[in-house]
């Protein structure tokens, strides 16, 4: 099984030797979930132990009200928020400092609805370019060096989109020449060199998690999770190979989808559950469903065969290993709200309280190797492991950079 995201990892160069001598094998992180889509990371070497007051505080920045996490890419960090009137951002910053190097305005309601509103979305970049969606459709095409407009279009006025009750939130997907974004009934395909449209699907509220492109057995996929049901695209028109019926209370389908070897995991909150399916044949087949592991937002962790992430157990919210071949809960552990991701062979959470982990994955139990308080406010945010430093946002913007490029 193979992924097919156009970019690759970036590894370090000869110029960031110095700083980067620490860490085996630093990355760029220049997608939503990672090149391969799946919140794991080619970085290794980086530091899991650290001390009581955590990772030292490289720079704390403000970039605005949201919940749209980090990429990395040579040398700068790309992320969204929303001054509080009437103004959404795309920010780049320097890594080392935070500094401010450019930053793209355009006029957009905060629309807060029993959060504190902003841009829910990742910027994507590649080929010297970022992308970048806000929740009522705006749609931009940014040159990486200097933030200026290559193209712009706001999709739900251009094709008569609608925005879900939280507005788009999926992160924009490339995948060889086409952007693919999920909107409408079942996503819709733009080109990414000028934004004109190739296809799109009916004009139907979507779903909030973001296109998750596959390769099996030499074929390509895009899957979908829409409003009310878990889709398989072909990329090239849209046209749906497979479709499995997955509603969820307020159309809140919200976690990205894991794919591995012909199967999909797919879970949502509101006491909806997970199930894992077999995509492989003719039509799709439930392997098995339960209400063990009920992702809100945040996506779960596909490692060695078991399922990591966290539970949204009538808001109990509980950190979960389930078995990927049953659906059986290895072990829970109270943890509140939080998000995640993975780097040689460690979890990196934040808790919604901002509380930073790092986590030895086992299905015997929860492992803990160091905990620290790195932020306040309310953290949704994933944070994202980049070139030897950690970057956690909350809601209101903070951002700092962590350096566990160190041996303490």
């Amino acid at each position: 099984m193979k992924k097919i995201f156009s970019s690759s990892t970036y590894f370090v160069s000869s110029i960031g030797m110095v700083f980067f001598s620490a860490v085996a094998g630093a990355a760029d992180w220049t997608h939503w979930r990672g090149a391969d889509a799946n919140g794991i990371s080619a970085e290794s070497g980086w530091q899991t132990k650290w001390p009581a007051e955590g990772p030292k505080q490289l720079w704390k920045a403000s970039v605005g009200t949201g919940f749209s996490s980090m990429t990395i890419s040579k040398g700068k960090i790309y992320t969204m928020g929303h001054d509080g009137t009437m103004t959404e951002s795309v920010y780049c910053l320097d890594v080392d400092s935070g500094r401010v190097l450019w930053k793209k305005d355009y006029s957009a309601v905060l629309d807060p609805n029993l959060y504190e509103g902003g841009p829910n979305a990742t910027p994507t970049v590649e080929g010297g370019r970022v992308y970048t969606l806000g929740k009522r459709g705006e749609l931009f095409c940014l040159d990486a060096e200097k933030g200026t407009v290559i193209w712009e279009k706001n999709i739900n006025k251009e094709w008569s989109l609608s925005s879900p009750t939280w507005g788009l939130s999926c992160s924009p997907v490339l995948e060889g020449d086409l952007l693919i974004l999920n909107s409408g009934a079942a996503g819709i395909a733009v080109k990414k060199d000028t934004g004109e449209l190739v296809w799109k699907s009916e004009n139907n509220k979507p779903g909030y998690a973001t296109p998750l492109p596959v390769e099996f057995n030499g074929k390509k996929s895009v899957i979908v999770l829409a409003a009310k049901t878990l889709i398989g695209l072909s990329p090239a028109d849209g046209k749906m190979l497979w479709e499995y019926p997955w509603k969820t209370s307020y159309d809140i389908n919200a976690a990205d989808p894991i794919f591995s070897e012909g199967k999909v995991f797919v879970s949502s909150g509101y006491d909806h559950g997970c199930a894992v399916v077999d995509v492989s044949g003719a039509q799709p087949k439930l392997v098995w469903e339960n209400k063990n592991l009920k992702n809100h937002f945040s996506s779960s962790l596909l490692w060695k065969g078991y399922l990591y992430g966290v539970d949204d157990d009538n808001n109990s919210h509980q950190f979960k290993c389930v078995s990927w071949d049953t659906g059986e809960v290895k072990w829970s552990e109270k943890f509140g709200r939080g998000s995640m991701m993975m780097a040689d062979g460690k979890i990196i959470a934040l808790s919604e309280h901002g509380e930073l982990y790092a986590i030895d994955p086992s299905p015997e139990a929860f492992k803990p190797i160091s905990h620290a308080q790195v932020l306040g406010g309310k953290c949704w945010t994933t944070p994202v492991l980049s070139n030897g430093r950690i970057y956690c946002r909350n809601a209101k913007g903070d951002l700092v950079s962590l350096d566990v490029s160190a041996k303490y």
